[in-house]
C-alpha cells in the first residue's frame, strides 16, 4: 500500500505561492483499494480486491472535472491506493487530468505489475512524478514490513528505471521503532539514485499501522535532529511527513546557525511550513468521501454529491483546520502553531479530536 499523505507536487518543483486557506497544494485520490500486498502499516487496510461501491469511471471524470474549480494555480494531484495500477481505467484518467491541466503524480506499489514499460507508459501520459515506499536497506528489513518478498528488489529496480527515465523521484520511508536505527543505511542506499525528495513517514497508529511500534517523543526528536543535519548535505531534499514538529526543530536550528528571517524562508528546510491535514492537504477515498488526509479519515462529503473546492475551503471541520487560532491544548497554546500545527491525524487517532494536541511533540510553550 502506498501511504497516501507521501508524495509531494514538490517532486517536480512547482512552488507558487497560494493561499492554503483556499487551495490545496496536493489532493490525493485514492483510486482503489485493491492491491497485492499487505504492508503491516497500510493506512487503507488494502485488499486483493477492488470495493464495489469504488467511483466508476465516468465518477472519476466527474471528480476530476471539479478540481480546476479552485483557480489557478491549480493544486496537483496524487494518485494513490491501494495500488493505482490495479485500476483499468487508469490511462484514461490521468490523460482527462492532464487534458484539464493538472499535474498528476502517482504511488505505484512495488508488484510483479509495476514494469519498466508501465514507467513509460505513464510517463508518455503526462504523469511528472514517482512515489516509492523503501522502509530498509535491506531485502529482510523491507520486506518484512511489506509482507511480501521480493519487493525490496523491485523497489530498487524502479528507482532505477526512474533514474534512466528521468522521472522525478520521492522515496518514502517508515519511520518507527523498527526502522529509525537504519535510517544511515537507508539514506547511504538512496545516494547514488538521483532521487528529488526522501520522505520520512512518522507512523500514526491508524488501519494496520497499530502493529508497528512508532517512536517515543524522545526518540523522534533525535531522529528530527538527524534528519535536520542529513538535509544540510544532501544532494536531494530531506523531509518528513506527519512530523510538523520538525519545523520547530529545524527553525531552532537555523536561528542557532544565525540564520535571518530572509534566509531561512529561502531554505530549502522551510518548504512545506505551514503546511498540515486539511491545510494544503485534501484526500479523497476509493468510494469518493472527502476527508482532511489519508491519516485524518474523517469524511465532510463526498464528490457524489458535494464540490471539492466549497468543502475545502466552507466545509466547518476544514475551516477549523485552516484557522491555528482553533487548535487546543498545547497546540493552541504554542508560537509555533501557524508554521507547524501539530499532527492533526495524530492527534486526532491519540484523543479523537482533531484540533487537540499532537502526542508526540514535548515541547512546552512559550
Amino acid at each position: 500500500m502506498n501511504m497516501a499523505g507521501h508524495l509531494h507536487s514538490g517532486a517536480s518543483g512547482h512552488h507558487t505561492p497560494r493561499d492554503y486557506a483556499r487551495t490545496p497544494l496536493n489532493i490525493y485520490w485514492e483510486m482503489t483499494q485493491a492491491c497485492a500486498l499487505a504492508c503491516r502499516h497500510c493506512r487503507a487496510t488494502a485488499m486483493p480486491s477492488a470495493d464495489p461501491m469504488e467511483l466508476s469511471f465516468d465518477e472519476g471524470v466527474q471528480f476530476l472535472r471539479q478540481i480546476p474549480e479552485f483557480g489557478d494555480p491549480v493544486p496537483q494531484l496524487i494518485l494513490t491506493g491501494g495500488d493505482p495500477l490495479q485500476r483499468a481505467d487508469l490511462y484514461e484518467l490521468i490523460d482527462e487530468a492532464r487534458s484539464l491541466g493538472i499535474g498528476v503524480s502517482i504511488t505505484p506499489a512495488a508488484t510483479a505489475a509495476f514494469t519498466r514499460e508501465v514507467l513509460v507508459r505513464l510517463k508518455e501520459h503526462g504523469v511528472e512524478g514517482l512515489g516509492l515506499s523503501l522502509d530498509g536497506s535491506t531485502a529482510l528489513r523491507h520486506d518484512s514490513i511489506r509482507q511480501v518478498p521480493g519487493t525490496f528488489d523491485r523497489t530498487i529496480q524502479a528507482m532505477r528505471w526512474a533514474q534512466e527515465l528521468d522521472m522525478p523521484l520521492q522515496v518514502n520511508t517508515l519511520a518507527a521503532a523498527e526502522t529509525a536505527d537504519d535510517m544511515e543505511n537507508i539514506y547511504e542506499l538512496l545516494k547514488p539514485f538521483a532521487v528529488a525528495r526522501w520522505s520520512l513517514f512518522f507512523l500514526i497508529s491508524v488501519g494496520r499501522g497499530r502493529v508497528l511500534e512508532p517512536l517515543t517523543p524522545h526518540e523522534g526528536e533525535k531522529l528530527m535532529a538527524w534528519v535536520y543535519d542529513t538535509s544540510r548535505k544532501a544532494e536531494f531534499t530531506v523531509a518528513t511527513t506527519e512530523a510538523p514538529s520538525y519545523r520547530r526543530v529545524a527553525l531552532e536550528r537555523m536561528r542557532g546557525e544565525g540564520m535571518t528571517g530572509g534566509q531561512i524562508k529561502r531554505s530549502p528546510a522551510y518548504r512545506g511550513f505551514g503546511i498540515r491535514d486539511g491545510h494544503g492537504i485534501m484526500f479523497v477515498s476509493n468510494t469518493g468521501e472527502i476527508c482532511p488526509a489519508g491519516f485524518l479519515p474523517l469524511a465532510v462529503g463526498n464528490v457524489r454529491s458535494d464540490r471539492v473546492a466549497d468543502i475545502y475551503r466552507n466545509a466547518p471541520l476544514f475551516q477549523q483546520l485552516h484557522d491555528p487560532a482553533q487548535l487546543e491544548g498545547r497546540c493552541g497554546l504554542c508560537e509555533y502553531h501557524t508554521l507547524c500545527g501539530g499532527s492533526r491525524a495524530r492527534a486526532y487517532a491519540a484523543t479523537g479530536n482533531p484540533l487537540g494536541s499532537d502526542p508526540f511533540c514535548q515541547y512546552a510553550p512559550g
